[in-house]
């Protein structure tokens, strides 16, 4: 009982002043703040696009070589009477020089052989118009005899017809006037042979002058001279040595070009023809189609050194493509040549582009118009922009070609668009972006198209 009282007259009063004191407090507080969503604007860097011209290109690696080697092969044998002292390995030896030089003696003897036999074929020419002349003479005079040995043989008809001569007479007659026509035939048959026996003659003397002309020739084949300016690469003979027909007797490499076969990826080689040139894109990989189609588009290269630090750099030309692809790497062989490989020479500072060098090449195809982006920002053929309001916007763009790390824009942009180079996340059309202007990227695009 005391304790029911306790709770009505002590506890309940003290819950009900609580219960009236927090109504009083939320009653009378003030109503809370509110905060109003706002939209956040995505950072970005953008780059601005202008149209610049790019310059294609392909770089491959390759072995320095001679455009033109000689090789000094003896065409005839002999021994070397004469090796030119300054043919050794490394000197350079200018055009006309002569290598080397063979016996002569026995070619000598030859040529005085030749001229022999032609000499005595033309004294028998000689002979055979003396025999013309006789026989002629004698033929005139066994006709002359034929005739009194045909009156006889007449006359002694007549006498047998009339009983005066005996058979045997008549016999005789006849056998000397028989004896007679023989005599002339004889003589007709010698100066019918003689046109024949000419003929032979003129193709003894005729076959005779072949063999002077081969023997002279063989007396200048025993001298080897140097066609054009050269380096001695190797050299195989000394003063004393015989000399085979067909023996090598030095290999010189010329020093006016030189050209490397640079290996280029074929996937690049056909993106540069394709950048170039609309009429590449159904092109195979036909060298000869290739090749002609390079020459047109007048194609330049650049062939670099590297010596340590330093970078030594050649003009070059394209000249050809090479007529197979290396099944292992997939390369393709384009051949450029340097005319200038031994011009500006310099001792210790810049060398000449000599046999084995290992060089880079450049080749640049001609300069075509279009906006620069980097490769990273092109997605499936499209480009974020951000448009006057600050918001991503997805444009599909035409690609003219990809080059390392930039992709031409050839359709698809307007001069002044801002591409978007970083990657919001997520990426959804129309949202705000605070846009940054990537100053270095665009300095580095603005060379990137330079020829190389």
């Amino acid at each position: 009982m005391k304790n029911s009282l306790k709770l009505i007259l002590v506890t309940l009063p003290i819950i009900l002043i609580g219960v009236a004191f927090v109504a009083f407090i939320i009653v009378n507080r003030p109503a809370p703040e509110r905060n109003l969503l706002a939209e956040r604007a995505t950072a970005v860097r953008v780059i601005i696009t202008n149209k610049q011209p790019v310059v294609p290109l392909a770089t491959g690696y390759g072995i320095v070589r001679p455009t033109r080697t000689y090789e000094a092969i003896a065409q005839v044998g002999g021994t070397a009477d004469y090796v030119n002292p300054a043919m050794q390995k490394g000197a350079i030896l200018p055009a006309g020089s002569v290598l080397a030089r063979l016996s002569q003696a026995d070619y000598k003897l030859a040529i005085a052989q030749v001229k022999g036999n032609i000499r005595a074929a033309e004294a028998k020419l000689a002979e055979f118009s003396v025999s013309e002349t006789n026989l002629s003479a004698a033929l005139a005079i066994e006709k002359e005899a034929l005739a009194l040995k045909t009156s006889d043989l007449g006359r002694a008809e007549t006498l047998f017809a009339g009983g005066s001569v005996s058979q045997a007479a008549l016999d005789a007659a006849r056998i000397a006037h028989l004896s007679q026509r023989q005599k002339v035939l004889s003589v007709q048959s010698s100066l019918a042979l003689l046109p024949t026996q000419r003929a032979v003659q003129a193709e003894q003397i005729a076959l005779s002058q072949v063999n002077l002309e081969t023997a002279m020739l063989n007396l200048a084949r025993t001298e080897l001279t140097l066609p054009f300016d050269a380096r001695v690469a190797t050299t195989t003979v000394e003063v004393g040595q015989f000399v085979r027909a067909g023996q090598t007797i030095a290999i010189l490499d010329g020093i006016e070009a030189a050209e490397v076969e640079a290996q280029v990826s074929a996937a690049d080689l056909r993106l540069l023809m394709q950048s170039t040139d609309t009429k590449a894109l159904d092109l195979t990989l036909d060298p000869k189609t290739m090749t002609q189609i390079m020459r047109e588009l007048g194609l330049s290269a650049v062939v670099r050194l590297r010596l340590g630090q330093d970078i030594l750099e050649w003009p070059a030309t394209v000249d050809r493509i090479s007529d197979t692809i290396d099944q292992k790497s997939g390369t393709l062989g384009i051949i450029v040549r340097i005319d200038t490989a031994y011009s500006g020479t310099q001792i210790g500072k810049r060398p000449p582009l000599t046999k084995g060098m290992f060089i880079e090449a450049a080749i640049n195809g001609p300069a075509v118009e279009g906006f620069v982006v980097p490769r990273s920002a092109l997605r499936d053929g499209k480009l974020m922009l951000a448009d006057s309001a600050d918001r991503l916007q997805m444009v599909t763009v035409t690609t003219r070609f990809v080059q390392d790390e930039i992709a031409v824009i050839s359709e698809g942009l307007a001069p002044g668009a801002r591409v978007v180079v970083s990657a919001p996340s997520p990426v959804i059309a129309g949202m705000l972006l605070n846009v940054t202007e990537d100053t270095k990227l665009m300095a580095q695009l603005a060379t990137a198209g330079t020829a190389k």
